[in-house]
């Protein structure tokens, strides 16, 4: 157990916390504690899934790992214990998000390279396991996901990613490679935020 693999459970405990606190803001739905701690679940989950069954490394990482779980439900605890707090710093530079993609795109793009992945295979699969637990999270309470909005998501996670694949193939140390490329995704991504940043909108052309 490294770094790297506590690096991997704080991302998970922030996504689940990010889950949560999602369907908590839904004022026009009833949220019960099961509902809030499953939209946490499947945001945490579900984008490692998607790679891990991809890979095909069963069992998937959050039925092998009981550490998993549990870092799920100390995020759960957290949003009990400390749900205004969590709440008011959901929305200051979309905390939870920010961080968890950051450290999922890199864990995930980490775990396809010693899969022997192709790196262009590896950078892809390091941006699913970032975007499709928010994806699904998403699609549960009927909103449009994050990749289908104007503001640069996905796009800073393939940064994050090659800068990843690129300091891996120079033989930078692994722990500094895994914070450099985190805070790739993470300043980009505040960075979008705060500035409406975007990529040009494909436009159809006129018939």
């Amino acid at each position: 157990m490294g770094f790297t693999y506590y690096i991997e459970l704080a991302g998970i405990t922030v996504f689940a916390i990010s889950g949560a606190l999602a369907a908590l803001e839904q004022k026009e739905h009833h949220h019960d504690w099961f509902s809030v701690f499953f939209t946490g679940f499947i945001t945490a989950i579900g984008g490692g899934t998607i790679r891990d069954v991809t890979l095909g490394n069963y069992p998937v990482s959050w039925v092998r790992d009981v550490n998993v779980l549990w870092a799920i439900f100390v995020a759960f605890l957290l949003i009990i214990l400390f749900t205004k707090s969590l709440l008011r710093l959901r929305k200051e530079l979309f905390l939870f998000d920010t961080i968890g993609i950051g450290i999922y795109t890199v864990i995930g793009t980490k775990i396809s390279l010693a899969y022997g992945v192709n790196p262009f295979a590896a950078i892809i699969l390091g941006m699913i396991s970032a975007i499709f637990g928010g994806a699904i999270r998403d699609t549960l309470m009927n909103q449009v996901p994050f990749i289908f909005r104007k503001e640069i998501y996905a796009t800073a996670c393939l940064a994050g990613a090659l800068v990843y694949v690129a300091l891996n193939y120079m033989k930078i140390d692994g722990n500094l490679n895994t914070i450099i490329s985190a805070l790739v995704v993470v300043i980009i991504r505040i960075a979008a935020v705060r500035y409406n940043l975007s990529l040009p909108k494909f436009s159809l052309p006129k018939q």
